[in-house]
């Protein structure tokens, strides 16, 4: 399965991931942004770049092992990658922080990069995933406006909150020494590789058939 771990720059994303590997048995850790990042990435090389890293976890799959991947791609972007549904898992966890501590974080690693007007949009992108993660209804047109055609984002435009599979988990470290953090989330993988093989997964093998979830 993938297990995707979300969220904008400096919340911690990448030191929890690879703090945690060493902890999970046949499970493969990887940072989407490895692959190399272009100077004109863009919102179409992201998605292109999603459903390239989709591709390696099924590869990954089928040795048996799962994929938890860093990166900003959200959940989706994730469900709308072309190869998606053949994953046989998908779930998705929001890595975050307060944004006063992310304006200090971005700062102190990338001294003197960022002006102030780049900052804010790396503030206005955290806002956005917080907004994303509750409600697939809130202003998809940000990953949606301007994508490749190959991006199935009729899968999950009509959903709304009240659908299982709409789930995205947050962990917040604001204020939380790492150790605790690295433990959340070991705790999260373990809890959705649990779901997963009893079966209580809400994005298991058939998600895109099930249309009815509203309330």
């Amino acid at each position: 399965m993938l297990l995707k771990l979300t969220g904008s720059s400096c919340s911690g994303k990448s030191t929890l991931a690879f703090a945690v590997a060493g902890r999970l048995r046949q499970v493969a850790v990887h940072d989407f942004d490895e692959v190399g990042v272009p100077e004109n990435a863009d919102r179409q090389w992201r998605h292109r770049m999603t459903e390239l890293w989709v591709r390696r976890a099924l590869t990954y799959q089928d040795r048996g092992a799962d994929l938890l991947l860093t990166g900003q791609s959200p959940l989706g972007e994730v469900l709308a990658a072309p190869s998606a549904p053949l994953l046989d898992g998908i779930a998705v966890c929001l890595v975050d922080v307060a944004d006063d501590v992310r304006r200090e974080r971005l700062t102190a690693r990338d001294a003197g990069r960022w002006d102030s007007s780049a900052v804010d949009a790396f503030l206005g992108w955290a806002a956005w995933h917080r907004g994303h993660a509750r409600d697939p209804r809130h202003r998809p047109n940000v990953i949606t406006g301007g994508s490749g055609p190959e991006m199935a984002w009729h899968r999950w435009t009509t959903w709304t909150a009240a659908d299982p599979r709409w789930r995205t988990h947050r962990l917040d470290t604001t204020g939380r020494p790492v150790t605790d953090s690295v433990d959340q989330l070991e705790q999260w993988v373990s809890d959705q590789r649990e779901a997963h093989r009893t079966g209580h997964l809400p994005l298991a093998p058939g998600w895109t058939a099930i249309t009815d979830h509203t309330t």
